[in-house]
């Protein structure tokens, strides 16, 4: 892994974008790595495009800005890819990783002159069947913590039961839920 590794996540406001970017700092820091995690904020309303980031380090963090060009991106509404550039100044050797029932061959016609890796999840799926609503930032969470490598798989499902754990502590059946749907979706990523 480089010493920084950038993600830039692109989803609407409501979908959790922002929670999963804070939430894999959280995680990523719990490791003992330098984190950032942090929305672009504008005029942002529920079902409004919106952006957010990550950096995770081995080293300090210096660089205070938006990611420009980062090694993965995380797309949590497939049909922002019809309206924004999506892949733009993403890195060749990174990939992409979109919320899409579709498989990535059938992505990648939509998505101009990338040609790096390509990864598909139907997080919508996912979430409807293991915690009972549409709420795809959970299995995108997933997706992107096996395929960019940042932390080991053990480490992070232990971190976010805890995190669940704290969160819902009066709801039981929402921790539950969520890590179905965190270790389902780590088997069902396409590439």
């Amino acid at each position: 892994m480089s010493k920084v590794v950038e993600i830039r996540w692109h989803g609407r406001g409501g979908q959790g974008a922002k929670t999963a970017s804070l939430l894999l700092a959280d995680a990523a820091f719990n490791t003992g790595k330098f984190v950032q995690g942090f929305p672009e904020y504008g005029p942002e309303r529920m079902g409004a495009p919106i952006t957010a980031y990550n950096r995770i380090s081995s080293e300090k963090i210096t660089i205070h800005s938006n990611i420009d060009e980062p090694n993965y991106v995380v797309v949590v509404d497939e049909t922002l890819i019809e309206t924004i550039d999506v892949t733009k100044g993403l890195k060749k050797e990174g990939a992409i990783i979109i919320n899409s029932a579709k498989n990535p061959s059938e992505i990648a016609k939509n998505i101009g002159a990338y040609d790096g890796k390509i990864y598909t999840i139907d997080a919508k799926t996912i979430s409807i069947e293991t915690i009972g609503k549409n709420f795809p930032n959970t299995p995108m969470l997933a997706a992107v913590v096996k395929i960019s490598g940042i932390m080991e798989i053990e480490q992070f499902l232990k971190d976010m039961k805890e995190s669940f754990a704290h969160k819902f502590a009066s709801k039981p059946q929402v921790i539950e839920g969520n890590m179905k749907a965190l270790e389902r979706s780590l088997m069902e990523v396409h590439e």
